[in-house]
């Protein structure tokens, strides 16, 4: 059917004025709203991040509780790391057909009910379920939306945005050790436990201040057409009635003709009201719900299409090699990370240091100078003269360094230096996101951010169970961080030798297309 341009309410004659303008940049980008979305992303890290940094608390409290193994303990905690990042490439579909606000404030209730429930937990084996599964699914829906939005708001300051938000994992762990040592000492951790759920509520606020990111062009070319067709259809209107004012006898005879029409159409109307009244409201509620369940099967299957593509279509993430190489790495780093978090306490009281640990706890000296980590190398990584992957390589060695010298350590201030240096060197997780941004685009940070994420909650999850079982066997923490340490180191390897690999295909490919 053919449209006029009245009812298009676009001029086809300015077309090619309307392409040659410039779509005007957001300025919510890199300013604005975005750091709205830093100050979000910072209180997730703070809740979510910084808690679970926390579960040694918790962790000694459950051993006390119900007198199990320590590795079949550590597991409750490893479960909710683990689960939290596993969870990534799932979220990403939530992502992608719901949008990270509502993905968010659903995580928020979730994680809440998990901290809550697990107050009742009469065994290990239920604290697994609510706290391990429950509280982990929803921590990951909430953590990697807060990172994919700041990724979206943020061009020439990402690294400073990245590492800025992600002080919240600092501030956390400094604040919610705090915190539990406190709730537990007073109420008992069950309690504790029943109040950091209510806290975790704060996260759907978090998640209702993520607004989705629309650009600017768009929203003036929809007001431009919608004032277009206001202009046309109040010309069409005047250009009739004077049509109609310029004969006498045509501009009576439509009057009586509209009046008796509107009449009729009234009389029809109030005879629909008392005669079917029910009958008509059920059908435009069934046609509300056709048209609810309709639009929402659209949004799915376009949801489900980008996520499939992503993961196993022809521009599948994994033709990136670089970006596999990527993924081995995640799979050995983060557990040595947070093996020193779970068992540290544990070190200190096999040391004799609890005097001393507790003045000023090793876990707190590791989070406050994680803090500072992650905004000087997000600084460094922002400077046009230095390589985002280079810094993020420099401080991998150092924190492999630090996880293999640790266990050599005996005396507080030696055990305080070498955490000082792991809290500084992990701040390289907030240039994370950054990199895999650069490897694989915008576009596809959700869904590949979610792959890396998946990747260390596996590493998460396998590294502190791992730990205790070699404690139970040996009684000592010792080969547990050095075989962790060595993993790390592989996962590193295969950092370094995948970009020269990268390199030599294209001169390869290039000789033998000379050669044809």
């Amino acid at each position: 059917m053919y449209a006029s341009r009245e009812d298009i309410g676009y001029d086809f004659g300015d077309d090619s004025k309307a392409g040659s303008k410039p779509i005007k940049p957001n300025p919510n980008i890199d300013g604005g709203w975005a750091w709205m979305i830093v100050l979000s992303s910072f209180l997730v890290h703070i809740l979510i991040m910084g808690s679970q940094m926390a579960l040694g608390i918790l962790n000694m409290e459950w051993l006390e509780e119900f007198n199990q193994s320590r590795g079949l303990t550590a597991w409750v905690s490893s479960l909710s790391m683990g689960i939290t990042l596993i969870v990534g490439p799932f979220i990403g579909l939530f992502i992608s057909m719901c949008g990270c606000r509502k993905t968010a404030i659903i995580g928020g209730i979730l994680n809440a009910l998990g901290w809550i429930l697990s107050a009742y937990a009469s065994n290990v084996h239920y604290l697994f379920l609510t706290f391990g599964v429950t509280a982990g699914v929803g921590s990951g829906m909430v953590y990697l939306p807060a990172v994919v939005m700041v990724g979206q708001y943020f061009q020439k300051r990402r690294a400073l945005a990245q590492g800025l938000s992600t002080t919240g994992t600092g501030f956390g762990a400094f604040l919610m050790t705090a915190l539990l040592k406190y709730l537990c000492t007073e109420f008992g951790w069950r309690n504790a436990m029943f109040i950091q759920g209510a806290i975790s509520l704060n996260l759907c606020v978090c998640g209702a201040l993520m607004r989705p990111l629309s650009p600017k062009g768009v929203v003036s070319e929809k007001y431009g057409a919608r004032s277009n067709s206001e202009d046309n259809q109040a010309k069409a209107l005047s250009h009739s009635a004077e049509t109609i004012k310029s004969n006498g006898v045509l501009s009576e005879e439509p009057e009586k003709k509209e009046e008796a029409t509107n009449e009729e159409v009234l009389d029809s109307v109030q005879h629909i009201e008392i005669g079917g009244k029910s009958r008509s409201g059920r059908n435009m509620y069934g046609l509300r719900i056709l048209k609810t369940v309709s639009q929402l099967t659209v949004t799915v299957r376009k949801g489900f299409a980008i996520w499939y593509s992503s993961y196993f279509g022809a521009a599948s993430l994994f033709t990136n090699r670089v970006f596999v190489a990527f993924i081995i790495w995640a799979l050995f780093a983060y557990s040595s990370f947070v093996i020193p978090f779970i068992h540290l306490p544990e070190i200190v009281k096999q040391y004799n240091l609890p005097s001393q640990n507790n003045i000023f706890p090793l876990t707190s000296i590791i989070a406050i100078v994680h803090i500072f980590g992650k905004v000087i190398l997000g600084i460094i990584s922002d400077l046009p003269c230095i390589s985002t992957w280079n810094v993020f390589l420099m401080a991998n060695f150092t924190l492999v360094t630090c996880i293999l010298t640790l266990p050599l350590m005996q005396t507080y201030v030696s055990l305080a230096v070498v955490c000082a240096l792991i809290g500084f060197s992990s701040g390289y997780f907030s240039l994370m996101p950054v990199v895999t941004e650069d490897l694989v685009g915008t576009k596809h940070l959700a869904n590949a951010y979610g792959i890396i994420i998946c990747a260390n909650g596996i590493s998460a999850l396998l590294g502190p169970p791992f730990a205790g079982w070699i404690y139970d066997i040996t009684h000592k923490y010792d080969f547990s961080f050095y075989i962790s340490g060595l993993l790390y180191m592989v996962g590193i390897i295969f950092l370094l030798i995948q970009p020269c690999i990268q390199k030599k295909q294209p001169r390869e490919k290039s000789k033998e297309e000379a050669q044809v």
